[in-house]
């Protein structure tokens, strides 16, 4: 009876086995304690609603994730369309004020440049005299006039063609 088992004396065997099942019986009651847990939430999860109603639910947020695909899509069409249409309306413009005669004071004379996303529009020169005010428009195609420019259209233009970087610049520096 005193027998070695696995060369260990029946009475060490015994204590191992004894130390096993505690440890197996710990084990056992942290899983049904878990498990408690998990039916618990499960049971939240579903009260009040069958499979039937969760899959109608699942169904509706999937036709709803489709609807957003789909006016996502538009949305993305509609951006390029406007701004294909934009492209061509002005965007850059600049307003340069100067004194054209000596004799008169205040800036009144201006020069205004309109353009689109490409460098394309027109320049308008307002020269005022005593003796009137006198406009000139002067075509501009992608930054260039074929008709010589004053030095007041030309400052007009740069500033026109640099607006939005000084906006950017702007701000960025109130970030």
């Amino acid at each position: 009876m005193d027998e070695p088992i696995l060369g260990m004396t029946p009475r060490t065997v015994i204590v191992l086995l004894l130390i096993i099942m505690i440890i197996m019986f710990a084990i056992l009651i942290i899983v049904i304690h878990q498990m408690n847990i998990i039916s618990r939430k499960y049971t939240s999860f579903m009260q009040g609603r069958d499979g039937e109603a969760l899959e109608k639910t699942i169904h509706a947020r999937i036709k709803d994730i489709d609807h957003l695909k789909l006016t996502s899509r538009k949305l993305g069409n509609d951006q390029r369309s406007m701004q294909a249409v934009l492209k061509g309306c002005i965007s850059k413009y600049a307003l340069v004020k100067y004194d054209a005669f000596e004799e008169m004071a205040g800036k009144l004379s201006y020069a205004i440049a309109l353009l689109d996303s490409e460098g394309t529009g027109v320049v308008l020169n307002s020269i005022h005299s005593r003796e009137g005010c006198f406009t000139y428009a002067k075509e501009i195609i992608k930054g260039e006039s074929y008709i010589p420019l004053s030095e007041e259209e030309k400052k007009a233009i740069e500033q026109a063609k640099t607006v939005e970087e000084e906006v950017k610049e702007l701000t960025n520096r109130k970030r």
